[in-house]
């Protein structure tokens, strides 16, 4: 099959669950043989060129800057939905399949305008589906156009596929036009069963530092902690524009010696200390899936999320199996939850560790690459 993938970013080049997903289902499509084009935005070196063996990779925008201050910019979506259209207009009839992200959301206008046209079925991602209230706090009066924009989407005919219970009740409540199905799996590491690691008095985030993370909110809550366990201490991964006001908090409480914030760094360290923490803290308000989470779990290490309306990744928490659901990111509930985890001991650790090889297999890439393939292979 010929098989054209759209997605504005590219693994390594840019980091991100979207990105690993859409840099592995590109590998897997080619190593079983299809023809696989990947339109992209052109983020690599002119002279290194995209690092995707066996995958056709087309910049159909040039390199651009995609976040001021945590949020999208909307000049590169836009650039990159035009391109999209440009060469689906010149080449779409030579795909069977053209598979998009969701967001952001012209590339899949311009899919979704030019199916008929080009006989092409129309696969696609919604990573999350936002309300109108979301949208309406993240853009200001701007999210009600963002909004429609969304819906109009859903309205064109498709194979759609989100990755939680929380997102497939929101396609299906607003209409998308299509079956939905949700895979469970993004999880690319082993899924034998293995005995947990002792823990060392040591809370991991690993993520980007962007508001609806709420990274800002991890010092706070260790230090509430801290008062009750001295020993307790804090490594941050990751960067973005929240980074600044981590940094300035570890300073303000003199925390040098106890939280450490080193940015980006190699997956093997960031493996090599989660493994032994005693508990993942991720205190997002919204995350589509929460692979980190997972990631942590299969180590046996246990993991705490915040509650809330677009909090996917609650899913993947039961509450004293394998982590801990924080009733919200204050010092006080966030502070008590790492205290459980605490508490808990190794018999969480052992406890996470179980819930993982019970689910394993539905968490696992290889399941979803599954699905997504057999789903190319039916008949439209």
């Amino acid at each position: 099959m010929k098989i054209c993938l759209v997605y504005d970013c590219l693994y390594p080049h840019t980091v991100g669950g979207a990105e690993r997903w859409y840099r592995n289902l590109a590998l897997r499509l080619a190593a079983d043989g299809h023809e696989v084009t990947y339109l992209t935005m052109r983020q690599w070196d002119r002279s290194e060129g995209p690092d995707l063996p066996e995958v056709r990779v087309v910049a159909v925008a040039p390199r651009m800057r995609l976040y001021v201050h945590g949020r999208r910019r909307i000049g590169p979506p836009l650039l990159f939905g035009l391109g999209v259209l440009r060469h689906l207009a010149l080449h779409g009839s030579r795909y069977d399949v053209v598979h998009t992200a969701s967001f952001p959301y012209f590339s899949l206008l311009a899919a979704g305008l030019l199916r008929r046209r080009s006989g092409y079925r129309l696969v696609v991602d919604w990573f999350e589906v936002w309300t109108r209230d979301y949208w309406r706090e993240y853009l200001g009066v701007v999210g009600v156009a963002g909004f429609s924009v969304q819906r109009l989407c859903m309205h064109f005919a498709q194979e759609a596929f989100c990755f939680s219970r929380l997102h497939e009740r929101r396609l299906r409540a607003d209409g998308v036009n299509g079956p939905v199905t949700v895979l469970r799996g993004l999880y690319e590491g082993a899924r034998d069963p293995r005995e947990p690691a002792a823990a060392e008095p040591v809370v991991v985030y690993a993520g980007r530092h962007i508001p609806e993370k709420r990274v800002t909110a991890i010092v706070p809550a260790l230090l509430r902690a801290r008062e009750q366990v001295p020993v307790l201490r804090g490594v941050i991964f990751g960067d973005g524009p929240d980074r600044a006001a981590v940094l300035r908090q570890i300073e303000a409480h003199r925390l040098a010696a106890v939280v450490e914030a080193p940015g980006f760094v190699e997956q093997d360290r960031i493996e090599q200390t989660l493994e032994r923490a005693v508990c993942l803290v991720l205190p997002s308000r919204r995350e589509g899936y929460g692979l980190v989470v997972v990631e942590a779990i299969a180590t046996g290490t246990p993991a705490i999320v915040v509650d809330g309306p677009d909090n996917a990744a609650v899913e993947l928490v039961e509450n004293g199996v394998n982590g801990f659901v924080a009733a919200s990111a204050s010092p006080e509930d966030l502070g008590e939850a790492i205290l459980r985890a605490h508490e808990a001991g190794h018999a969480l650790r052992v406890s996470s560790a179980d819930w993982f090889a019970r689910h394993a297999d539905e968490l696992s890439l290889e399941s979803s690459l599954s699905v997504v393939i057999a789903g190319y292979r039916a008949s439209p």
